[in-house]
């Protein structure tokens, strides 16, 4: 996951006279949002005269929903979400983005018992390994198996605006599975599905999945090193071999708000440009003490160890 800022590197100069100064921002326990956590806890948002509180939320609807009625002053989102606003798919409303919080961050993780079925398919190589990117094709006679067994192929995805939606169903598709359809009458994204799709939150993935009620997810980090961690999935491919440095998450607010508070719209993208310098800063000298902050029930809130591998690379 690499953090990625939208702004000049000097710009935590002087203290701007900001329009508001007590601020609640709302995010979803993701490692990608590490920028206002950082910020938060190393004093760069107090630093601009800002006096921010952050939310967890719990889901991206729940989220936009409280940016959009000003219960929330701005939030971690997906990319995707202030386009899908904007335009007016699902809930209207004009978003705008001053930073991008990360690029890349996802992977997609199956269950052990679809991992087993998978392997006879998968090419390997020299010492046994499977061959990467591994490709979606592998999955076809599991499907099959599953439709004979009249039991539906089941995959979780963050949300219907999320690039995790669309790199699964990009993954499937190249590989021979279709992913299916969406329509004005129907928008579940199911139709004449060979997998089927649906939302399920984040944090909730892991369990999700060890339950049975889905056999794989897209998701981004730590729940995918949490299956990992707790032995009850395998990451198959990461969303860098699907979509290079694709936009992952971003700082989103209304366009009202921005119009109203451009001192403080500028004082907090100051504050996270700082806090991604810092996470970014001398090949990352720093992810000992970011894990630290992250692995804390208030802002991530799962296993230190997972967290830092989930920060790898």
């Amino acid at each position: 996951m690499a953090a990625c800022v939208m702004a000049p590197l000097g710009a935590q100069a002087e203290m701007l006279d900001v329009e508001k100064d007590e601020l609640k921002f709302g995010f979803i326990k993701l490692t990608d949002m590490a920028p206002l956590a950082i910020a938060y806890e190393l004093g760069y948002f107090e630093d601009e005269g800002l006096f921010v509180t952050l939310e967890p939320q719990a889901n991206w609807k729940v989220l936009l929903d409280g940016v959009i009625t000003g219960t929330l002053d701005g939030a971690h989102m997906l990319a995707g979400q202030p386009l899908a606003a904007t335009i007016g798919y699902g809930t209207e409303a004009h978003i705008v983005t001053p930073f991008s919080m990360d690029l890349n961050g996802n992977a997609i993780t199956v269950s052990n018992a679809v991992w087993e079925l998978m392997k006879p398919g998968l090419e390997m190589d020299a010492n046994g390994l499977p061959q990467h990117p591994i490709s979606a094709s592998a999955l076809l006679p599991v499907i099959e198996s599953f439709s004979a067994e009249g039991r539906p192929f089941n995959l979780g995805m963050v949300f219907p605006v999320s690039t995790h939606n669309y790199e699964l169903r990009y993954w499937l598709a190249a590989g021979g599975v279709h992913p299916g359809y969406y329509s004005p009458e129907d928008v579940s994204g199911q139709i004449d599905a060979e997998a089927y799709l649906s939302v399920t939150p984040p944090p909730q993935m892991p369990s999700t999945l060890e339950a049975g009620t889905i056999d794989g997810y897209s998701v981004g980090e730590p729940w995918n090193q949490a299956a990992v961690f707790k032995k009850i999935g395998v990451p198959v491919i990461t969303d860098y071999e699907i979509w290079k440095n694709n936009p992952e998450k971003v700082f989103g607010l209304t366009a009202e708000f921005v119009e109203q508070n451009p001192n403080t719209t500028i004082a907090v993208t100051k504050a996270l440009i700082r806090a991604a310098k810092w996470l970014d800063e001398n090949d990352n000298a720093n992810r000992g003490e970011a894990v630290e902050i992250l692995a804390r029930s208030e802002y991530v809130g799962a296993d230190a160890a997972v967290i830092a591998n989930s920060m790898t690379g």
